[in-house]
């Protein structure tokens, strides 16, 4: 929500159009593959949404800094959301590790 949030008010605000639409599609589709993910047809399914989910949460995250770095959200707002696309990045990132790990280790 917080994508949508930021998008609208740049492309309102400061005229920015190409990052913030990044910062959409990536932002938005994190939530769309763990929900894809939790209805996946079998248990195999669950993983690679999973891993897809923590991809895009990287690449928002890269989007962020670069919107702070040119300036066009203050310090303020964007280190409030990358502390919250971190903790996604650390919750998905264990998620991923244990969906991973070989049935070997698992017993």
């Amino acid at each position: 929500m917080r994508c949508i949030r930021l998008r609208k008010y740049l492309c309102e605000n400061k005229n920015e159009y190409v990052l913030s639409k990044q910062l959409l599609r990536s932002g938005t589709s994190i939530g769309a593959n763990i929900k894809e993910a939790l209805r996946g047809q079998t248990r195999p399914d669950f993983g690679p949404k999973m891993n897809v989910a923590l991809k895009e949460a990287s690449e928002s995250e890269y989007w962020i800094e670069l919107l702070i770095e040119t300036e066009y959200i203050s310090d303020e707002q964007g280190d409030s959301l990358l502390a919250d696309c971190r903790e996604l990045i650390k919750l998905l990132m264990s998620i991923v590790k244990l969906t991973f790990v070989p049935e070997t280790a698992q017993k």
